[in-house]
């Protein structure tokens, strides 16, 4: 995105930015004998834009990377474990690194990538790998919201007389009854009323919001009790 310096430049300058380039991408024009009046852009905008940096992306972060470390692509080849020609496809984007590969990259040069929020610019960081799993071992599907209803009792138990010996294993072994919706509707309803989550809880967190459940229940029933018992004449 274009960023004007003087007072109300800004907004005119990356409205013209977004409406000559689809999708908002970088336009195709280095030069001003590129420029034609139909992008959108005035004479002094494109020469303002062409003065530069232009965002190097992938390729761009290659050579920062062996610049940091002050190295050939030869020399940064022998770092990874790759042939140098895999590097010079990486900085002319021919080609781009693995993800994992690009940590290692960052990683020699003492770097770490972020992730931000196009619109606001906060960081988002990734869902965090201790997240609470089912029973099988498997992770919650990562589109779902988690709710804890209390401790587990298997599916067509609850109205039964075993429902509480279900209840009083699963409290001992702390295994609380994990809930999530399935329909979009139904979680967009939920996450209206209720704001949506940002992760998945851990397994210890779960437990303490069943426990606080119990104690919410305790706590109701002793109302409860104390409202009804008769005074005393």
């Amino acid at each position: 995105m274009l960023d004007g310096t003087t007072q109300d430049g800004t907004t005119q300058e990356a409205s013209a930015y977004d409406s000559a380039t689809p999708g908002g991408g970088a336009p195709a024009m280095r030069t001003m004998d590129e420029w034609t009046p139909g992008c959108g852009w005035s004479a002094d905008e494109v020469e303002w834009y062409l003065m530069g940096p232009f965002e190097g992306g992938v390729p761009g972060l290659v050579r920062r990377v062996r610049r940091i470390l002050d190295v050939s692509q030869r020399g940064l080849a022998a770092l990874i474990g790759v042939s140098q020609s895999a590097v010079a496809r990486w900085e002319t984007g021919r080609t781009s690194p693995r993800v994992c590969v690009l940590e290692q990259l960052l990683g020699l040069a003492g770097l770490r990538g972020t992730v931000s929020d196009v619109a606001s610019g906060e960081v988002v960081e990734p869902m965090r790998d201790d997240g609470a799993r089912d029973r099988g071992g498997r992770r919650y599907p990562a589109h779902v919201d988690l709710r804890v209803t209390g401790w587990y009792v298997p599916r067509g138990l609850d109205c039964t007389a075993e429902a509480g010996l279900w209840r009083r294993r699963s409290r001992a072994r702390k295994d609380p009854a994990v809930r999530h919706h399935t329909s979009a509707y139904l979680r967009w309803r939920a996450r209206h009323a209720l704001g949506t989550p940002v992760d998945h809880p851990a397994d210890f967190q779960l437990v303490a919001e069943a426990e606080h459940l119990d104690e919410a229940r305790s706590a109701a029933l002793a109302a409860h009790a104390g409202w009804s018992r008769p005074r005393a004449a």
